[in-house]
């Protein structure tokens, strides 16, 4: 089947030149897809295309989201384009917090979307104007990640048990130690691993070195002796399933849910992507290390981001008042 043929010809076009052309990881290009998938069946219902399905305006997310999910784009002309203003743009972010409950977060990356399409729409001549290039980022609140204590994190490595406990153990122990993503542990290959350190593929296709500590070099050990060999399908692949085949995200996220359930963590407040915020605060917290070293382990591409965990630290903030010479001076000694 042609890729992205629910799409009309000039949104696949800036699909297949996003993938192929300037190289984003397939998450990313699907998020584009569903981003700009849903902006279109909104415009069919606001420019009176079809019929205002039942639930559009709904109070209820759930609603508002089925009464879109069925409409097709792929009829959309590019006439339709060159209609839209950024009274428009504004217009579908105000349907997106209002109908659907998107929240500022959200809002960003479908703006990011859109912003991203209608320069490559204007830079292709589709377009005499960039109807995006005013459309304003909502503030975004900062919120501080939940983190596993360092207790915490020893009662989940503590939990592994059964059959498979020489890979799970191995993957809390990456999670908990390198601060890895989700995406860049079931992508680790066996050729990729050389003198105690690994390359791993992030966000953006950006691949970077991360350094194995000796609590990550004697669990891989432990768990190269007993993986398989006979019958693997993808033999440069480190982590299998039970069909020796290379588990993915879902496979990884179920494990990492049921240690927590043996660990006593609330898994509707933690999740895989918490052990990576965990790695960064103990690294931080622990470790000392320094933001910009916490940069790169991490594979941020702005300091900005990594940032937020500097926040995290209450007793060094408060130490480091405490320290200041003038903190024993009271009026009148």
């Amino acid at each position: 089947m042609r890729p992205y043929s629910d799409c009309p010809k000039f949104l696949r076009e800036f699909l297949i030149h996003i993938d192929t052309i300037k190289g984003t990881s397939k998450n990313t290009t699907d998020a584009y897809h569903s981003d700009l998938r849903t902006f279109f069946r909104f415009l069919k219902v606001y420019f009176s295309m079809i019929p205002e399905p039942k639930g559009f305006y709904s109070n209820n997310p759930d609603e508002a989201i089925e009464s879109l999910r069925n409409i097709k784009i792929c009829d959309i002309s590019l006439d339709i384009l060159k209609d839209i203003d950024i009274q428009d743009l504004h217009e579908y972010m105000a349907y997106l917090k209002r109908a659907r409950y998107n929240t500022a977060k959200s809002r960003s990356r479908k703006i990011s979307s859109l912003r991203s399409f209608f320069q490559y729409m204007h830079n292709a001549k589709y377009i005499e104007e960039n109807p995006a290039a005013r459309l304003e980022l909502p503030k975004v609140e900062k919120k501080l990640p939940k983190y596993l204590e360092l207790t915490e994190s020893k009662a989940l490595l503590s939990a592994v048990d059964g059959p498979n406990a020489e890979r799970d153990y191995l993957i809390l122990t990456l999670f908990l130690n390198c601060g890895m993503r989700l995406s860049e542990l079931v992508g680790i290959n066996i050729s990729s691993i050389r003198n105690n350190s690994l390359t791993v593929t992030g966000k953006g296709n950006k691949q970077r070195k991360i350094y194995l500590n000796n609590s990550c070099v004697s669990a891989l050990d432990k768990y190269l002796e007993v993986r398989p060999h006979d019958g693997v399908k993808d033999q440069d692949a480190l982590f299998l399933n039970k069909n020796k085949t290379r588990l993915g995200q879902r496979g990884v996220q179920n494990i990492v849910k049921k240690y927590m359930d043996l660990a006593g963590i609330d898994t509707t407040q933690y999740s895989t992507h918490k052990l990576r915020h965990t790695a960064a605060t103990l690294m931080y917290k622990y470790g000392n290390v320094d933001i910009r070293i916490l940069q790169e382990i991490l594979g941020h591409a702005t300091l900005s981001t990594t940032e937020i965990y500097t926040h995290l630290d209450d007793e060094r903030l408060r130490s480091a008042v405490e320290r200041n010479p003038l903190s024993d001076e009271k009026k009148g000694d």
